[in-house]
Parts: C-alpha cells; structure tokens; sequence
C-alpha cells in the first residue's frame, strides 16, 4: 500500500530500514550466486559434491593463481578472492578445500534436463616439421591470411553476438572465404603465409583440432603454436563423417580409430579431411609457458583447465567434473574454465585439458565420458561498515 510505512513510529520505521538495507545488500552482494546465470541450478551442499573431499585441492591452485594474473584488475569479485588467495602461498589440500568452500557456492549444471553431459579432452600434440620445405616436410601451417575479413553484425543483428561473419573480397563483393578443400586444392591461394612446414597431414588436421601444439625442428628445438583465426567455416568431425559412412559405429568412434582407419585407407585421407571444411590459422606463441593459451588469456594447467560453452559457465569459474576416465578409474576433480571450443556447446560440456606428448594425445583421444558438472560461482558479501544509514 502507498504510504503504508507512514504509520509506524520512529524507531520501528528506522529499525524496518535497517534491515531492509542489509538484505538488499546482501542480495547485491552475494548476486552472483543468488541468482545464477541459465543452465546453472540450485546450490548443492558441499557434502553432496561426489568426491569433494577426495580431491588434491592444492593441485588446483596454480590455475586459481593464473586467474588472479588475468581477472584480478577488472572484476571487483575476483580482486576479493584473489586478495584473500595471496594470504595462502603453498596451501595444502585441506587448507585449499576450506578456501574454494569459504569463497564460492557450488551449483548443480542443467539441472533441468536430468541427463548427464559429455566431457572430453584435449592436449598439446607435438608435430615433426621445419621451417622451410622439403620432401620430408611437404604441409605448411599457415599464418592468418591479411585478406582474411571478420564482419561484426551484431550491432544490426543482436542473435549474431560473438559471433562474426569471416570472408575475403571478390571484386566490390564479400563472398565466404576458402574452405579446407580449396585451400589444398593445388592452386595455393594461401602462398606466402606459411608459417612452418610440416611431415603429416593427419597430424596436422588433429592440431587444428586441438588449437595449439608444438613443432619440433630438425635441430630438436621447438616452436610453440597457437590458434590465430578461423576461416569461418563450420566445423565437421572425422568421426561423425566415418559414422555417416559406414566405417565406425558411434561407440566406436575414438582419436585411435580414426588415426588407424586413415592409416589403412590412405587413398581416401584427403577426401575425408575436406569434408570438414573449417580451416585454422596459427601464430607462433611464447615456448615458455608451461602450456598453450586459452580463450581467458592464461596458460592452461594440465588436469586443472578445462574448455567451456561462456554462454553458460563464465570463463574463469571453478568447475567440479563427476566422471570416470576411459580406463574406469574417477574422475572427480575441481578444475577450472579457461578455455572454449567450437564444438564445447551446452551447460554440461566440458574438454580437459591433459597436457602435451604422446600419452596426453591417446587419453584425450579416447575421452568421451558421461558425467554431471557442477560450477562453483563466488561469494562476494557487501561488509556492513560499508553501508549509508539515513
């Protein structure tokens, strides 16, 4: 009713005011949680994360550490959490439990589909290549082309949000550019942008895939390469081509396979590789870091980083994974979103990042695995003395 307060005396009108400004403080406060993003569901107590308190906690820190470098200086909540990270150095495994759990609130994901989500993974592959041709190194990896146009519509378009147009001028016109196939095609569209030359044209498909990589030169040094553009062309999967052709079954469907089926069917490589039309373009990157970048502009931490769809769990968000690996063993681990992918889409979707080399490559390959996520969204409670009583 207008003007209902009106009739309350003045210490109970004064005590009502100030109790209401501490709750809408504390909702603006603690907002981030209070009212989660969609695709993100009520709060789950600590108690029922499966395997909370199993977890190496401190196994996580470097990439909570590597946050704090990218998030700290532009976001109010973080700069929170990460002065109080500062105050733990070393933590052990308990003493990092008790932080994640003082700071963030964990949140079952999609809760309204009942199902369980996908999560995969992904590595650092290491290729054999040179700088400069030759019989042995035939396959360039190519720079970003200068021709290469990104057209932002969403300012006449708001559904194209993140999501720009990318083409190559024809005479007055924009027409899409090359696709994977007309870039091998023999005419060589792209000469002059090569960046390194490479002795394997799956293995190079398979680093477009993963976005990043290392090649290693004749002199064993290496260069470190990461994803510079797209040639925005959708993205088409060799195994879901091998499954419309007859060749493996859904189940069957692993980086393995794949590699062993091309290895018999050679004649047949460069027609199966065209049929995924996308095309990714590298820059050299810092050889230093201990792993390739992400979407957030951090290096990821292997086992600790994961690729997420940002329409749903914002990049640099704690993610607890309930999963099993390939081999049966769990897992159950909190990790972080520092990454995103062309085919990551949906609440519950996730690709681990497992680290560089060989090992890392037939984990990741074989990674397909039903689980549950739940995002650990943070705390941010407006203190009190902060308050303006009138």
């Amino acid at each position: 009713m207008p003007g209902c307060c009106r009739s309350l005396s003045p210490p109970l009108y004064a005590v009502r005011t100030l109790l209401t400004l501490v709750f809408v403080a504390g909702l603006a406060g603690c907002a981030s949680w209070f009212a989660p993003p969609p695709g993100v569901g009520r709060e789950v107590a600590w108690s029922k994360l499966p395997g909370w308190e199993k977890d190496q906690h401190a196994a996580a820190w470097p990439a909570l550490r590597k946050n704090c470098e990218k998030l700290a200086a532009r976001d109010t909540v973080w700069e929170n959490i990460c002065l109080a990270a500062r105050t733990l150095e070393a933590p052990n495994d308990t003493s990092a439990r008790t932080f994640f759990e003082t700071h963030f609130r964990a949140h079952r994901a999609n809760p309204e589909s009942g199902r369980e989500g996908l999560i995969t993974g992904y590595y650092e592959p290491v290729l054999n290549g040179s700088k400069t041709r030759n019989d042995q190194y035939r396959w360039p990896l190519y720079r970003r082309p200068d021709n290469l146009l990104t057209i932002d519509l969403a300012s006449l378009y708001p559904e194209l949000k993140g999501r720009p147009v990318r083409g190559r001028l024809e005479g007055n016109r924009v027409v899409p550019y090359y696709s994977r196939a007309e870039i091998g095609n023999g005419k060589n569209p792209l000469a002059g942008n090569e960046l390194l030359w490479v002795e394997d044209p799956v293995e190079l498909f398979i680093l477009q895939v993963q976005g990043s990589g290392r090649v290693r030169l004749p002199d064993g040094s290496q260069v470190a390469v990461g994803y510079a553009d797209q040639n925005g062309h959708p993205y088409r999967s060799l195994g879901g081509r091998l499954i419309e052709l007859g060749a493996l079954t859904r189940e069957e469907v692993t980086l393995t396979r794949i590699r062993d089926w091309l290895a018999a069917h050679p004649e047949e490589t460069g027609a199966l590789l065209n049929a995924n039309p996308s095309y990714i373009f590298f820059t050299q990157r810092d050889a230093t870091l201990e792993g390739p970048l992400g979407s957030l502009g951090v290096a990821l931490t292997p086992e600790r980083s994961v690729a997420v769809d940002p329409a749903y769990i914002r990049l640099g968000l704690p993610v607890w994974l309930d999963a099993e690996l390939p081999d049966g063993r769990p897992l159950q681990r909190l990790v972080f979103a520092q990454d995103t992918g062309g085919s990551i889409k949906g609440a519950v979707r996730a690709d681990l990042f497992l680290g560089q080399g060989a090992e890392a490559g037939r984990l990741a390959g074989e990674m397909k695995q039903r689980g549950q996520m739940y995002v650990l969204l943070p705390i941010s409670p407006a203190p009190v003395s902060t308050l303006s009583l009138r």
